[in-house]
């Protein structure tokens, strides 16, 4: 292995650099995986723009992760050469989530390319535990595993479901990459779907290439569609997914009485509902933080059974080294960007 690697470090907002780091040694637990593909999302761009409200700079960024093994102890289930992707959440074991079987909201969580450097560089060592067989699917695919797994979370937190003549309403607020993965699994479980966005491009996208047949625009009159489309009971859940507190605070106004509000994305900030609202719908409120191990799995399992239209997400394709000069084009183009990703 090589004493140094190519990097991609984001040294304070709007500065990102081509940099020689160190290549990473294991540790006795840890496998040194061969980065190949990074997705980008919006913690990347919130990170670059110096809006991510846990992280110190200078970071190295990526958490949407494949490769191959480079490097394996001895005893190892993994091969080297063998297609992975990561899971990004190292978690503690011993905290009192972890006690309870939720790692994904470890107090001491270091989450790659947030808390710690990630895999925006050639070489990552992870623990083993954190390494995803990915046999079978595409380093493109792979490095979507992650993004999709925080909508297949939500969704199994929620519980939203169905079946044929009585499926659940649910609204998607926000259809960027966690709106979609969201909008993806409620489908899968029965539901039916709307979603919704400020931006008609991502609409129209979702409609045409990913199969929501109901979107709507957020606009003045977005209540009154919303209601005219259930009859005025609104929404057994309603996801946000925007990142956006006053969009957050504005959904509960979408939610059906007995229903959920399932909040995807964080904002750095205080998040105030009206209280006589909140209670006479009798709401159910529920964050949702990364992925568990399962999660991924049945990610894994519905893109080896052709669920996902990963194609379709795949939205934009760029060399890593290429990383400082497009991330900033890449923000400009949002409305038209679902998913990028790097390849080493």
């Amino acid at each position: 292995m090589p004493p140094t690697m190519k990097s991609i470090v984001c040294r304070e907002p709007f500065s990102l650099s081509l940099e020689d780091r160190p290549a990473p040694v294991a540790k006795a637990d840890e496998l040194i995986i061969r980065i190949r593909r990074v997705g980008l999302c919006g913690t990347d761009y919130h990170i670059f723009s110096g809006r991510h409200p846990f992280l110190a700079y200078p970071r190295v960024m990526g958490h949407e992760l494949s490769g191959e093994v480079h490097a394996a102890p001895e005893g190892s289930p993994f091969r080297i050469g063998q297609s992975v992707a990561i899971n990004p959440y190292l978690a503690c074991g011993t905290c009192i989530a972890c006690r309870k079987g939720k790692p994904n909201a470890c107090v001491n969580i270091s989450v790659l390319g947030v808390h710690a450097d990630g895999g925006m560089a050639e070489f990552i060592a992870v623990p083993q535990r954190a390494v995803i067989d990915a046999t079978g699917l595409t380093l493109d695919q792979a490095a979507m595993m992650e993004f999709l797994a925080i909508g297949a979370h939500a969704v199994a937190r929620s519980q939203v479901g169905g079946q044929e003549g009585s499926p659940d309403r649910v609204l998607i607020v926000g259809a960027g990459p966690i709106g979609v993965a969201c909008g993806l699994f409620a489908k899968f479980n029965g539901a039916r779907v709307t979603l919704a966005d400020t931006r008609a491009t991502r609409l129209a996208f979702a409609r045409d290439r990913l199969g929501f047949d109901d979107v709507v625009d957020v606009s003045p009159d977005l209540a009154a569609a919303l209601a005219e489309r259930t009859e005025g009971e609104m929404f057994d859940a309603v996801f946000d997914a925007t990142g956006s507190l006053a969009a957050m605070t504005q959904s509960l106004a979408y939610v059906a009485h007995g229903g959920k509000l399932v909040l995807v994305g964080v904002a750095p900030g205080e998040l105030i509902f009206a209280d006589p609202e909140f209670h006479k719908r009798e709401t159910t409120l529920l964050a949702s933080r990364n992925a568990l191990a399962a999660d991924f799995e049945r990610v894994k399992q519905a893109m080896l059974s052709g669920a996902i239209p990963t194609d379709a997400l795949h939205t934009h394709s760029l060399q890593a080294q290429d990383m400082p000069s497009r991330l900033p084009e890449l923000i400009a183009e949002a409305d038209h960007v679902l998913k990028a990703i790097a390849q080493f």
